[in-house]
């Protein structure tokens, strides 16, 4: 039997609630009594909380409470698990309870050893993010739920567009954490069409006894970047933007969820862009005006023009 099949055998002798000796289990594996004490070692470096009991009635039994306690994680992956809870629980997890139940316990059945690694791992790894309202939270709980489970929800939204809410009537075919925001892909029984939903525009939300069908091949992640970053059909109607600057400057232009998007060439000092009109004399400017005098518009003459028209109606509005 392989070495880990072996193990798992142990632990179900173990998890029995009686105790066991090494030679009743090297009997039923039919392994060597070496073999198993260096199982039962293994184990114990792995977490599980196996007591060993000397004398004539002696053998190994499992802590009571071992039932509750996560099984076999090695230490990288305990780290992992609890590095990427930081990450969820600053999100805005929807089941930031559950995840703090969950990394506790990975915490609690850690040996002494294990908990000094995931201490020193811990203390010096922090991640940043916008605070979220905290009355966000229900609304993602039952938008998880939805998808999960497949049932219709009735909503209030307030489009960013628009001063009242609607009543809406959707159907939540995936979650998706973008850019600080939670939200959620849907298809709306109103425009009768997918669309995306702020998470935080839903003032309210309640869920209904219709159940819905979507695609196995839905995909909520790649709908939501296809609408934000649309594949450009006419490519010979692109214009050509080149920028010079400094490095770190152009890096962080060309790392920018839009403009990086549109990079076709990088060089120390320069990047190249291809974009569409429409998006080159209207989003782009306003952008770029940031970078200040760390970047150079080289090319094309008609967005130079553009900056310079933005700045004068900056400076003609803030000199009245």
């Amino acid at each position: 039997m392989p070495k880990n099949d072996n193990m798992l055998a142990i632990l179900w002798m173990l998890n029995s609630g009686t105790k066991i000796t090494a030679k009743q289990i090297s009997e039923k594996l039919e392994i060597n009594i070496r073999t198993v004490y260096r199982y039962i070692d293994a184990l114990c470096a792995s977490g599980v909380p196996i007591i060993s009991d000397a004398g004539h009635h002696g053998g190994y039994s499992l802590l009571n409470t071992f039932i509750t306690a996560p099984l076999l994680f090695d230490i990288e992956e305990k780290k992992a698990l609890l590095q990427a809870a930081v990450f969820a629980k600053e999100s805005g997890y929807p089941l930031n309870e559950a995840l703090e139940h969950a990394t506790s316990k990975l915490k609690r059945y850690s040996n002494q050893e294990q908990e000094s690694i995931l201490s020193r791992h811990l203390a010096g790894f922090d991640v940043i993010s916008r605070k979220g309202d905290p009355s966000i939270q229900p609304v993602l709980m039952e938008l998880e739920q939805a998808v999960a489970n497949d049932f219709s929800v009735e909503i209030d939204y307030r489009a960013s567009h628009k001063e009242q809410s609607e009543n809406r009537v959707i159907d939540p075919y995936g979650m998706v954490y973008w850019n600080n925001k939670w939200y959620t892909i849907a298809f709306c029984h109103l425009r009768n069409e997918i669309r995306s939903f702020r998470a935080e525009r839903i003032l309210q939300i309640q869920r209904t006894q219709n159940k819905f069908k979507r695609s196995e091949t839905f995909s909520a992640r790649e709908f939501f970047m296809h609408n934000l970053l649309p594949d450009v059909v006419d490519k010979d109607g692109l214009i050509q933007l080149i920028i010079t600057g400094r490095p770190e400057a152009l890096d962080d232009l060309c790392l920018h969820w839009f403009m990086g998007h549109h990079l076709k060439e990088r060089t120390s000092n320069q990047a190249i862009f291809l974009l569409e009109e429409n998006s080159l004399h209207t989003y782009v400017p306003y952008f770029l005006l940031s970078y200040g005098k760390s970047i150079q518009v080289i090319e094309p003459p008609s967005l130079k023009d553009k900056l310079v028209a933005v700045v004068s109606e900056l400076m003609e509005y803030y000199q009245l």
